[in-house]
């Protein structure tokens, strides 16, 4: 897969990606990512990309020549016309686990940061395909949320783990929140690991993870199971808690 990423402060995207998951992924060319910065294609001496909202009001709108050329020369060096381009707002669908795995399956994404009070609604209407926001809050531009979109999208990316086993049980996966997790000591401060977990009875071991992933989604986020596929006798498991 490759990201390319239009922005303002390109300068933010140095360490993020240069650490953990990304980076081995990056390293091992299953991800590649392209940060460009959006004054290359600013207009006059100093590279304008911003001006002043027709009407009056507050605050600052980006210009529609440097988006629609910036995204231009990116898809024609890429040679991939039909990648998304996706505008990271607060007006855009929130980001979930189903839209980064709906997101996975492109070849190429090309995210643009929005600033100021947003972009020129002619590029919003004619350029942009998709609007994703990472929550109901504001942030100072759309470059803390173009990485975490990345973040979440690289992991699913076919090898990225290693084993797609891996993001098989993540939380948000089907609807549930992860299972309780556990690791040595078996017994640390007097508090034991469950010991179905050291039984070495799969089965009954899978079982527990099931129900343990349901019962934390019923009490941590009870909306959730509205979509989760659970059987009859996990629907009963939940009907008396």
């Amino acid at each position: 897969m490759r990201i390319d990423v239009l922005t303002l402060f390109p300068n933010m995207f140095s360490g993020p990606f240069a650490e953990s998951i990304v980076k081995r992924a990056v390293d091992r060319k299953l991800i590649t990512i392209m940060i460009h910065n959006l004054r290359d294609w600013g207009s006059g001496k100093h590279r304008v990309v911003d001006d002043y909202p027709f009407g009056g009001g507050t605050g600052m709108v980006m210009k529609p020549e440097p988006l629609f050329e910036a995204t231009e020369a990116v898809k024609a060096e890429s040679e991939c016309s039909s990648a998304p381009v996706i505008l990271l707002t607060p007006q855009g669908r929130v980001f979930n686990q189903d839209i980064a795995a709906e997101l996975s399956a492109f070849d190429q994404l090309l995210l643009i940061c929005g600033h100021y009070e947003g972009i020129d609604e002619r590029a919003r209407e004619q350029l942009v395909t998709d609007e994703i926001s990472i929550g109901d809050y504001v942030l100072t531009g759309g470059e803390l949320a173009a990485m975490v979109v990345i973040d979440a999208v690289s992991r699913l990316v076919p090898g990225v783990l290693g084993s797609e086993e891996s993001a098989k049980y993540d939380s948000h996966t089907n609807s549930l929140l992860e299972y309780p997790q556990y690791t040595r000591p078996q017994t640390y401060r007097g508090w034991e690991t469950p010991q179905v977990l050291i039984s070495g009875n799969h089965a009954q071991i899978a079982k527990w993870r099931r129900e343990q992933s349901i019962l934390r989604t019923l009490s941590r986020r009870p909306e959730l199971l509205e979509k989760a596929d659970l059987s009859p006798e996990e629907k009963e498991l939940i009907s008396y808690r």
